[in-house]
C-alpha cells in the first residue's frame, strides 16, 4: 500500500489507504510510537542510522501494520527545515512544558515523513542477445552503470516474481522483478523485466513496494509505456543539497536527544511479511546465537542462496538487527554494521574496501572469493575459512540456554495473543529486543568492571553478562579487542574449554 503524502495529490498510480480505525489502530492493530536506539549521542550501532557512508544519518521510525498485515515503519530522512515550527503555538500553549515537547517531537517525524526521497526511477529489461540491459531511466543523467544486474539477480529466470534489496554507490534500493510467458520467438517465450528506485535511505523504499509490483506488470504486459512512472518520479524525487554530494539532512541533534528519551524501544523495520524476524530465527535454529556473536563482532557476512532474492534480503535485515546496541558511547570506534543486500560480482571491487558488512548473493562463485568474506553461510550452514573464528562456530552451554530462553518467551508470547487477544506485543518486537537486551546487557557490565579499581572480569561477572565462562572466553577475547577494553583483564579462571 502506497502511502499518500499531504503535499501532493493522490496520481493515477497512487492507491488509496484505508480509514484509520478509532484509537488509532490499523486493521486491529495499534500504532506503536518507537524511535531506535543510539549509537554515541548522535550516532547508532544499528542499521541504516548513523552510517558514515549512508547520506541517511539518524532517523527515527514508528511501526504501523498496512494493509497485509506487514509490520513498516512509517520513516524517512530529509531537510528539517521548517521542522521546529510544525506545531501550531495556539496547540502548543494549552499543553505542558513536557507534553509539549512529546507532541512537537512526534508532529516532527510526521513532517518528516511526508518528505519524498526518490533519487531515480529505472525499467531493466532482459535481451536475449545482450543479457541485462538498462531500457529507461529518470533523471537521463543518473548514473545507473551496472544497475541491471542488481534489479535481475542471477538465477531469476526460474522464478515468476522477486524483489531485491541492493546498494548502489550511497544509495539504496528496491527493485521489483517479474517473469511472463509469451507467444514470441524473439523473446524465446518468456519476457522479463524489472521496475526499481533508488533513495538515500533504505527504510523508506517500503513504500513503494506495491506501486512497483504493478509497474512491473504494466511494464510486461505493454512494455514502452512510461507515464506512471515520470508523474511517480516527479511527485516523489528528492531535493539533494546544491553541493551535488548526495547528503540529505536529517533530524536535528536536539530531537534525535528527545526520541531516544521518550522511549527506548527498537524500531528500525523495513517492510516484510509479518513474522520476518521468527521466521529468520526459525530458519537458523540454535545457530542464531552463532550469527549474532559474528554480528556483534562485526564481521563480513556473505550468505548464498538460490533466488527468490527478496527472502533472503530479509536475512540480511534481521542479522544487522542481531548486533543493536543502545548504550550511548558504546561501538563508536568500531567498523560500523553495513547491509549491503543483494550483490554480485561486479560488487567485488566495493566489498574489499569493506572491513564489516552482511550481504547476500546467488552466485556461488562468491564462495572460492575468500578474502572478501569472514563467515560464509548457505542456506543454514554457517562456516568459516579462518582459523580464528573456527571455535565461535561452536555453540556454548550460554548460547543454549539464551536460545532456549527466547522460544519460551515467543511460546509465552503466542499463548497471550490467543488466549488475551492481545494485538499490541508481536514477535518482531520480542525477537529484536530479546538481543538489545542482552547486547545492553554485556556492554553495560563491561563499562561498570573497566571503571572499577579492579578492572578484572571473573566467572561471576562474565554470568552476568549472560555469557559462558569457559565456552564464550574466546568471543570475549574478541568482544575487548574489537570494542577497546584494553584495561580489563581476564581472571585466570576463564580457561578454555
Amino acid at each position: 500500500m502506497v502511502e499518500r503524502s499531504d503535499r501532493a495529490p493522490l496520481l493515477d498510480w497512487e492507491e488509496i489507504p484505508p480509514p484509520e480505525k478509532p484509537g488509532g489502530t490499523v486493521n486491529g492493530k495499534d500504532r506503536l510510537a518507537s524511535p531506535t536506539n543510539t549509537r554515541g549521542s548522535l550516532g547508532c550501532s544499528a542499521p541504516g542510522f548513523g552510517w558514515s557512508t549512508s547520506p541517511g544519518g539518524p532517523t527515527t521510525s514508528r511501526s504501523v501494520s498496512d494493509a497485509d498485515g506487514c509490520g513498516a515503519p512509517a520513516a524517512t530522512s530529509s531537510t528539517p527545515a521548517g521542522a521546529d515550527d510544525a506545531l501550531r503555538p495556539d496547540t502548543e500553549e494549552h499543553l505542558s512544558d513536557s507534553a509539549a515537547r512529546e507532541v512537537s517531537l512526534e508532529d516532527r517525524m510526521v513532517k518528516w515523513e511526508e518528505k519524498d526521497q526518490i533519487v531515480s526511477v529505472f525499467v531493466v529489461t532482459f535481451n536475449t542477445r545482450s543479457g541485462n540491459m538498462l531500457e529507461w531511466c529518470l533523471p537521463k543523467d543518473m548514473d545507473l552503470e551496472g544497475v541491471e544486474f542488481k534489479a535481475i539477480a542471477s538465477g531469476s529466470h526460474r522464478v515468476t516474481t522477486d524483489f531485491i534489496y541492493f546498494r548502489k554507490g550511497s544509495y539504496f534500493g528496491l527493485a521489483c522483478f517479474a517473469n511472463m510467458a509469451v507467444e514470441s520467438a524473439v523473446e524465446r517465450g518468456a519476457r522479463m523485466k524489472s521496475v526499481g528506485i533508488l533513495s538515500p535511505s533504505y527504510t523508506l523504499l517500503y513504500r513503494y513496494m506495491s506501486f512497483l509490483e504493478h509497474q512491473v506488470r504494466l511494464q510486461l504486459q505493454s512494455p514502452g509505456h512510461y507515464s506512471p512512472l515520470e508523474a511517480f518520479y516527479e511527485d516523489k524525487r528528492a531535493l539533494l543539497p546544491p553541493s551535488g554530494d548526495g547528503v540529505v539532512t536529517t533530524c536535528p541533534a536536539n530531537a534525535w536527544g528527545a526520541a531516544l528519551n521518550h522511549s527506548m524501544h527498537p524500531e528500525m523495520k523495513i517492510t516484510h511479511p509479518a513474522g520476518c524476524m521468527s521466521q529468520f530465527i526459525r530458519f537458523f535454529g540454535e545457530q542464531i546465537m552463532v550469527l549474532w556473536k559474528l554480528a556483534l563482532l562485526r564481521k563480513r557476512i556473505l550468505i548464498f542462496s538460490p533466488p527468490p532474492v527478496g527472502v533472503v534480503c530479509y536475512r540480511v535485515y534481521c542479522c544487522c538487527c542481531l548486533a543493536n546496541i543502545s548504550i550511548p558511547g558504546v561501538g563508536v570506534t568500531v567498523p560500523e554494521f553495513r547491509p549491503f543486500f543483494y550483490v554480485n560480482v561486479a560488487d567485488i571491487s566495493a566489498l574489499e574496501n569493506e572491513l564489516s558488512y552482511v550481504a547476500c548473493t546467488t552466485e556461488k562463485i562468491f564462495e572460492e572469493k575468500k578474502d572478501l568474506y569472514d563467515v560464509y553461510v548457505d542456506n543454514q550452514n554457517v562456516k568459516t575459512y579462518r582459523d580464528g573464528l573456527k571455535p565461535l562456530l561452536r555453540l556454548s552451554a550460554a548460547d543454549r540456554d539464551k536460545y532456549r530462553k527466547l522460544t519460551e518467551q515467543r511460546q509465552m508470547l503466542l499463548y497471550s495473543q490467543e488466549e488475551n487477544g492481545d494485538c499490541v506485543s508481536s514477535e518482531e518486537d520480542l525477537f529484536i529486543l530479546f538481543f538489545l537486551e542482552q547486547n545492553n546487557r554485556i556492554f553495560q557490565t563491561l563499562s561498570e568492571v573497566a571503571g572499577s579499581p579492579d578492572p578484572t572480569l571473573t566467572q561471576e561477572t562474565v554470568r552476568a553478562m549472560g555469557l559462558d565462562p569457559h565456552g564464550d572466553r574466546l568471543f570475549l577475547l574478541h568482544l575487548l579487542e574489537i570494542y577497546g577494553y584494553d584495561t580489563l583483564l581476564l581472571s585466570d579462571q576463564l580457561c578454555c574449554s
